[in-house]
């Protein structure tokens, strides 16, 4: 792995830090595990994945990552504007929200409570990150029970059915807590 800076500052003994070609190989194995191929559908070859970070990294939309608990590797996370996302296009969004893909690489650390954590501390983080963002998003396919109960565990509210080309997907919302 690379040596380089955490991308947000996040609790709970997580780490945070953009992905880079170097991370390919890693992410490729992540994604060809089953309880992720079947919602990513991005069991892609170690050089596709090389092009896919190295574009997103490039540009604007997106931020692709790498977590880690306790120094440990766990998943793979993109952090996305919104306003750049083809999500724009079917919910009513705000000019800085913030978006969430999510996925925990290793199948023996799940339904452990580390997804709610981590989903918890993400927006956490970018709230802290980002004072203008009053909303983190995601959009988790609706029979994705695992990702739906962990979101809804990490303080994001249902906000609706949403029909994307590729799935039936449940908007859910986090918003940032408004201090008396």
């Amino acid at each position: 792995m690379c040596d380089v800076a955490p991308l947000l500052h996040l609790d709970n003994g997580f780490d945070l830090r953009p992905a880079t070609a170097a991370d390919a190989s890693t992410v490729a194995g992540w994604m060809a595990q089953p309880h992720i191929e079947k919602w990513w559908e991005q069991h892609w070859s170690v050089e596709r994945w090389t092009e896919e970070i190295e574009s997103q990294a490039a540009g604007e939309h997106s931020i692709p990552c790498l977590t880690s608990i306790d120094g440990d590797p766990l998943g793979y996370v993109e952090l996305y504007r919104v306003r750049h996302d083809r999500l724009a296009e079917y919910y009513d969004w705000q000019e800085h929200d913030w978006g969430l893909h999510v996925a925990i690489g290793d199948p023996g650390r799940l339904g452990k409570g580390l997804g709610r954590r981590l989903l918890r501390s993400l927006a956490d983080a970018l709230f802290r990150a980002d004072p203008r963002c009053t909303r983190v998003v995601a959009e988790p396919d609706i029979t994705n029970v695992g990702s739906v109960r962990a979101f809804g565990a990490a303080g994001f509210v249902p906000q609706g059915e949403l029909q994307l080309p590729e799935k039936t997907a449940l908007l859910m919302m986090r918003t940032r807590a408004v201090e008396a």
